[in-house]
């Protein structure tokens, strides 16, 4: 299993439901990689990690998001979610590996069905422009 207090510091800041910026910050290595399922290049940095784990957290992480499996193994895991989003059902992993230091240095996500990641497309990106426009 990942290291446990790892993955219960993730699971913590998913179930809390406040997604709390400064918390997740906390989680990302400087160095972190971002694979998302929309954007072709990984995302390099801590910054624009931020960005897109704070914007997926506010389109994914509803009342009706759930961990369903989880495998986890030395500093990794992957994470199988369920979620609703305006009715529609949406399936995905998050793949995560964390540094010795307990620092998020690798995020993966991916979704199903094709769409569900139409509509996560496009529901990121108004909340990435609101979050810009806030900032």
């Amino acid at each position: 299993m990942a290291h446990a207090a790892h993955l219960q510091t993730w699971l913590d800041y998913m179930e809390d439901g406040q997604h709390d910026h400064a918390a997740l910050a906390d989680m990302l290595a400087d160095d972190v990689t971002f694979w998302s399922p929309i954007v072709h290049t990984p995302q390099r940095g801590k910054a624009i990690t931020l960005a897109y784990l704070g914007a997926a957290g506010n389109v994914l992480g509803g009342d009706s998001f759930k961990y369903v499996r989880i495998f986890g193994q030395d500093l990794n895991a992957l994470l199988e979610f369920e979620c609703e989003i305006d009715g529609l059902y949406v399936n995905g992993v998050d793949i995560i590996r964390w540094n010795e230091a307990g620092r998020i240095v690798d995020f993966k996500v991916m979704v199903r069905p094709l769409k569900a990641v139409n509509l996560v497309h496009a529901n990121m990106k108004a909340m990435l422009e609101r979050m810009q426009a806030d900032a």
